[in-house]
């Protein structure tokens, strides 16, 4: 004999809980990482005489984030597969060479090492 829908017993949808929704409250938000006032310097030294529109810097914050994110994201994959605790700053450049398209990478990968090595000729910081 064929079971019918009606035959079988209805399945249970889970009902969240009070305390589940305390905890989503109580729980700490992820901090929102704010780069338009980058943006806008980069776009002036850039363009000195073109503006951006709120709605385009919004869509311009968020793929910084993204990006981020993704870089963050796999730098830690390859550290943990090298058995270490600390991202350094050749993971960082193996992300972005994974992540990034080409030409890109490449001159992600020299805007970074050449950012570095300012900080750090500065005196200001010292290598760990």
């Amino acid at each position: 004999m064929e079971s019918t829908p009606s035959d079988k017993p209805a399945e249970e949808t889970p009902v969240e809980s009070v305390d589940d929704e305390k905890e989503r409250e109580n729980a700490p938000k992820k901090p929102y990482l704010n780069y338009s006032c980058y943006i806008h310097k980069v776009l002036k030294s850039v363009h000195p005489r073109t503006n951006i529109t709120i709605e385009a810097m919004v869509i311009m914050n968020s793929f910084v984030n993204e990006i981020f994110e993704r870089i963050a994201s796999e730098a830690s994959k390859l550290a943990a597969e090298n058995k270490k605790t600390i991202i350094n700053m050749r993971d960082i450049q193996t992300a972005v060479r994974l992540l990034l398209p080409g030409e890109l990478s490449r001159h992600a990968g020299y805007a970074g090492t050449k950012a570095v090595d300012k900080c750090f000729s500065s005196g200001k910081r010292k290598r760990v």
